[in-house]
């Protein structure tokens, strides 16, 4: 557990994880593993059990605002809801953390309607672990992209091969930007590292281009032999 004494600098950077299924133990392990304060909050005795000794934790339960009170979670300016089984645990969590203050609230939604309602009570940012994830599947599985990252809003970056007409030209040359509504920002030719790419770059047929934009110009970008 985070030791309340210490300076409110090193408070500053905590981060309280609720529930230790899948995505919430994914984040607070990969906190931790980069040095993060983090602690991990879970109810059920099992999973305590198994992740005692592996992280920071406290068994106790977030729906109750008298626990959180006692496990100290206002000194926390980050907390993760990795709730996402049960609707009305989510919901009670996340309002018992807005009702505390906390700065920045992330929670995970399992549908659209349950993002829909831990916004409209205070959440300031909504995951959606299952369909962000079959998202970038999707693309991927297409066959068009190397990998697909979308960051917000539909602003994407993906890494994809070149289409045939951006081939020996430069950027410059073959007016992406103009065309195609995305910017070309790295270059990756064979065997070498990546490159931030300028209007003077060339592209070759067998380097590998990062390339950011809204996902629907994206696509269509991509789908270009």
């Amino acid at each position: 557990m985070a030791d309340r004494n210490t300076p409110a600098s090193a408070q500053d950077a905590g981060v309280l994880v609720i529930g230790l299924g899948r995505f919430g133990a994914s984040i607070a392990t990969t906190l931790d593993r980069l040095g993060q304060d983090v602690l991990a909050v879970e109810r059920s005795a099992d999973q305590v059990q198994h992740w005692t000794g592996r992280l920071p934790l406290v068994e106790a339960d977030a729906t109750n605002p008298e626990a959180l009170e006692q496990l100290g979670a206002r000194d926390f300016p980050v907390a993760v809801v990795g709730v996402g089984s049960s609707l009305e645990a989510s919901v009670l969590i996340t309002g018992n953390l807005v009702d505390i203050g906390t700065p920045q609230i992330w929670a995970k939604a399992v549908s659209a309607e349950h993002g829909r309602i831990l916004q409209r009570i205070g959440a300031h940012h909504i995951v959606f672990p299952e369909a962000d994830a079959g998202n970038r599947v999707a693309h991927l599985v297409s066959g068009k992209l190397m990998d697909y990252i979308e960051v917000e809003d539909g602003f994407t970056i993906v890494k994809m091969r070149p289409p045939k007409e951006t081939q020996g030209f430069t950027i410059e040359q073959s007016k992406v930007r103009a065309r195609y509504g995305v910017t070309i920002i790295g270059v990756k030719p064979p065997g070498q590292d990546f490159i931030y790419a300028t209007p003077q770059t060339r592209i070759s047929a067998n380097d590998m281009l990062v390339v950011s934009g809204h996902s629907e110009l994206l696509e269509r970008f991509a789908a270009r032999p």
